[in-house]
């Protein structure tokens, strides 16, 4: 039966879509477990070391005690309905953070309490600040030896450039952390034994009554600041009530104005239900979001989706795709407006084709619950979308169609060459690496016609690893692996000028295309970008675009090493051509001629991959660390010390980086611990690039 209007935002009103985002190690997985746990969504508690967590399901997520792909669940809490992604920490697969953020409305961000922010804390943060989710920091691990909440919100401040604000304060730390005060309700919350139990809640301890004052002061200043009627009332000291600081506070986070901060330790069950109040407290419902803009199929004019608009037609985006094993592919979806039954047809918009929305199920993980409709605000997946594809949109119907704007990824800069153990296993091998791309935006498959061999590219050697291992599991092909190799890029240093001219008289129609081109440097991440200055006619515009293409196709191979051109632009600024003999393959030759002519001419030159390292070790083995970094022509940014641990923040060429692994393990007797995350591409100098 469907909703009215008013019971349909009042649904809505009542929803959370969050993702738990992290570095690896900080406890997502956790505390996402003991989320499910205590909302009654499952009941009994895995853990990640013993590999029976429910969120992760596959093989490989088990035996490593990693996260790898995101999995989406729902849970009820008090009267909220939470659409959860448990997210990945690993930067080998940040794709799975970016297409889940694409989507969600709000976002918990753990962090290690004695680590505090960690290099990849730095890369979902930004890429939270990049689709404008608000969030609350839960910080974890607050009975490990080391931990310091204080210092976890000082270096959240200091290394994110946030504004971070603490809703509680802990009961004592490391292994007499015995619970939080709530500084917004002003009651401590104690947790009495080891064992997922209810907390015992009860009035401040008398021996933390100061600080309680001194931090709860700072946080209802924190929030009047953002409030205009609360600072008339602070600066008059008029005295303001829980349901103000938590209305201001609220608002004040949806704004990104402040981060709320809590504490708990998840693998002793502590914190989570106040983990869980503050989910629907103070994170945004579909609701609070702005409406959706998009781009209207049939005049390219900018429309607006209102998640609470029950007039709205159906819009979703499509942000993940799966092949399971059981029911074929899925297709994860955002619903932005609009509802649509199971089994109704639908519109793609992105690449023009109707699709019938076969069964729609709610995920909770790898398992599936049948729904009969997917509606406003929902994070479901469906059965029998063929051709839809990470960062397509649906739509209801084609004259309603919109385009929502797509998913961006990085491109791989680690490849292997990969061939099957027999010739049986050609046809399967071709299938599984057909699949595996569909699900994963940043595994590419490419075929090597100089060495006849299938090339694979990834985000990096773990990336490739899980990969090739579920290729031999899932899909049963035995295959050999090269050794990786790092996808190097070339660039042009210099302007240029250079002409393209394709002329052939077979006696009959002949061939005529005749382009003048320029090309100039951008900086580093600028692409391929092309301009047309031709005016007047010179060249009609049919053919403009296939200059463009031509131009590009040659741009694919570079001059000094055949690797694909970068950060340069291209330029048509002139040119002639033939009203009988021209065409749009003549003019795609002369843009290709001039395109190679311009590589040639424009002082190109070699770029290679280089990493963002963090290396955290005891003091005792820096000067061995530092020495090795050097060697692998590291440039050292930052040395940090904290007690006996040093962190050296440096960047690396990726081509240095392959088996640091082993030998950071060995030069520290285990001890020390690496992330690493891909920065730019620097140009490598004349010797080693052998020019």
């Amino acid at each position: 039966m469907p909703y009215s209007s008013e019971m349909q935002k009042e649904i809505l009103k009542n929803t959370r879509n969050i993702g738990f985002i992290a570095h690896i190690d900080a406890g997502k997985t956790t505390v996402t477990e003991r989320v499910l746990y205590f909302a009654g969504r499952i009941y009994k508690i895995g853990g990640v070391d013993e590999g029976t967590t429910a969120m992760d399901w596959m093989a490989q997520e088990r035996e490593r005690g990693i996260t790898i792909t995101s999995a989406a669940t729902t849970c009820i809490w008090n009267q909220y309905t939470i659409n959860i992604i448990d997210t990945p920490g690993h930067v080998d697969f940040t794709a799975e953070v970016e297409r889940s953020l694409r989507i969600l409305d709000g976002g918990v961000v753990v962090f290690d309490a004695v680590a505090g922010v960690q290099p990849q804390s730095e890369t979902v943060w930004r890429q939270a600040d990049h689709y404008h989710v608000p969030r609350i920091c839960f910080i974890n691990k607050m009975d490990r030896v080391g931990a310091n909440f204080f210092g976890a919100m000082d270096s959240i401040a200091r290394r994110l450039n946030a504004n971070p604000v603490a809703i509680q304060i802990p009961i004592g730390q490391e292994d007499e952390f015995q619970g939080v005060i709530d500084l917004v309700d002003g009651k401590a919350i104690f947790y009495e034994g080891e064992g997922p139990v209810s907390p015992r809640e009860g009035p401040v301890p008398e021996e933390m009554i100061e600080e309680f004052s001194r931090y709860r002061s700072a946080l209802v200043e924190k929030v009047a600041e953002t409030d205009d009627e609360l600072l008339i009332k602070y600066l008059e000291d008029e005295e303001i009530s829980k349901g103000e600081i938590k209305r201001a506070l609220r608002k004040a986070t949806l704004d990104y104005k402040v981060v709320p901060v809590l504490c708990g330790a998840a693998v002793r069950h502590r914190g989570i239900q106040p983990l869980l109040d503050a989910i629907g407290d103070y994170l945004p419902s579909p609701l609070d979001v702005p409406p959706t803009e998009c781009k209207s199929y049939s005049t390219g004019e900018t429309v607006t989706r209102h998640p609470g608009d029950p007039d709205s037609p159906f819009t979703a985006l499509a942000f993940k795709t799966v092949a399971d094993p059981y029911i074929g592919r899925l297709v994860y979806f955002r619903v932005y407006s609009g509802s649509a039954p199971a089994g109704s047809m639908v519109f793609n918009s992105t690449n023009g084709r109707r699709e019938r929305l076969g069964r729609l199920v709610q995920m909770h993980a790898n398992r599936r619950e049948d729904i009969e409709e997917a509606s406003s605000g929902q994070i479901v997946a469906a059965v029998g979308l063929k051709d839809t594809t990470t960062g397509d949109t649906i739509c209801g119907s084609q004259q309603d169609a919109a385009s929502l704007e797509t998913i961006t990824f990085p491109d791989p800069v680690v490849s292997v060459a990969i061939e099957p153990k027999s010739r049986g296993d050609q046809d399967k091998l071709s299938d599984s690496l057909i699949y595996m791309s569909d699900e994963d935006p940043t595994f590419k498959v490419a075929y090597d016609n100089e060495t006849g061999q299938t090339i694979i590219s990834g985000m990096g050697e773990l990336h490739l690893d899980i990969m090739v291992d579920r290729i031999k599991r899932e899909y049963k092909v035995e295959a050999n692996v090269g050794k990786p190799r790092v996808a190097y890029r070339e660039t042009v240093k210099a302007a240029a000028r250079a002409e393209g001219r394709f002329v052939r008289q077979t006696g009959g129609h002949g061939q005529y295309g005749h382009v003048w081109m320029e090309i100039e440097p951008l900086e580093r991440g600028g692409g391929i970008q092309f301009e047309s200055k031709i005016r007047g006619g010179v060249i009609p515009n049919e053919f403009i675009s296939s200059v463009e293409d031509g131009a590009r196709e040659a741009l694919s191979t570079g001059p000094l090493s055949g690797f694909p051109m970068v950060d340069a632009k291209m330029t048509l600024v002139d040119g002639s051509y033939h009203e009988v003999d021209s065409s749009k393959m003549s003019f795609q030759i002369a843009g290709s001629m001039a395109a190679k002519s311009l590589m040639t001419r424009g002082k190109p030159a070699l770029l290679e991959p280089v990493m963002k390292i963090e290396v955290v070790t005891p003091g005792d083995f820096l000067g061995d660390v530092l020495g090795d970094l050097a060697r692998r022509r590291a440039q050292i940014r930052n040395i940090e010390g904290q007690g006996g641990i040093q962190s050296v923040r440096a960047e690396i060429p990726l081509a240095e980086s392959f088996g640091y692994a082993n030998a950071i393990r060995s030069l520290t007797q285990g001890r020390a611990s690496y992330t690493m995350e891909f920065d730019n591409y620097i140009e490598v100098s004349k010797e080693l690039a052998g020019v």
